[in-house]
């Protein structure tokens, strides 16, 4: 079954809610303080994005995606730094989230509003992409094989939720 527009657009709210909403509660928590600064801008640059979405759909409920927001609590747990989390955006979650907007443009009936507003989404997520590596080459370089095995397996849970490329779009 092919999803409608709304579907497609309901699901990418709540990918976009869920990030915000993890990230936002998460940054206050993180000691590293260009991490902190990063996870917020981050967090923000998402919730942005859901509002202009929101804005579009009028009415909408969205729930936190599960394995998205398991990734995320999982990130910030296991590195009280902010590494792991802005690390689980940019390597894991973000290009991810790039595949379903691809996938979500090619899927859509035509609604040039919509598909502007995923282009736009596309190219948010790329600037926080590169911002998180803007950061990153600034600071330590992380050789810790746990950290290592924990980045890792944020890879294998989103994978194993079915999903392996995308946060959900294709069906």
């Amino acid at each position: 079954m092919t999803p409608t527009n709304r579907e497609i657009a309901e699901h990418l709210l709540a990918c976009y809610d869920t990030i915000y909403m993890v990230l936002g509660e998460g940054a206050p928590t993180l000691s590293n303080d260009a991490y902190v600064v990063r996870t917020y801008e981050t967090a923000r640059a998402y919730g942005a994005l859901a509002l202009e979405l929101r804005e579009h759909l009028g009415e909408s409920t969205t729930a936190p995606i599960p394995v998205l927001d398991e990734v995320l609590r999982r990130a910030l747990a296991g590195d009280d730094s902010g590494a792991l989390a802005l690390y689980a955006m940019a390597m894991v979650v973000g290009p991810r989230l790039l595949v379903s907007l691809l996938d979500a443009r090619t899927a859509l009936s035509p609604d040039p509003s919509l598909t502007a507003l995923f282009n736009d989404a596309s190219m948010r997520c790329v600037k926080e992409i590169r911002a998180t590596g803007e950061v990153a080459k600034d600071q330590a370089p992380i050789e810790d094989i746990e950290w290592q095995t924990l980045a890792r397996d944020l890879s294998t849970t989103l994978d194993r939720s079915g999903n392996a490329e995308s946060l959900g779009i294709s069906r």
